[in-house]
């Protein structure tokens, strides 16, 4: 998922630097919803870890 967020950023970039403000705006906006999704991903993951970490302990 960051992977793509990571790649909707550079197509972004590129379509910045070559006038296509349009397609730039688009793939800024799904580069942010992206990155946002891997976040709330990253965070519940990790307290899920927590959780399991004690209770094992």
């Amino acid at each position: 998922m960051l992977k793509l967020a990571l790649v909707s950023l550079l197509v972004s970039l590129v379509a910045g630097f070559f006038g296509f403000t349009n397609i730039a705006a688009g793939t800024a906006t799904i580069a942010k919803w992206l990155f946002g999704i891997a976040v709330v991903i990253f965070v519940i993951l990790l307290v899920l870890g927590l959780m399991a970490g004690e209770v094992l302990f």
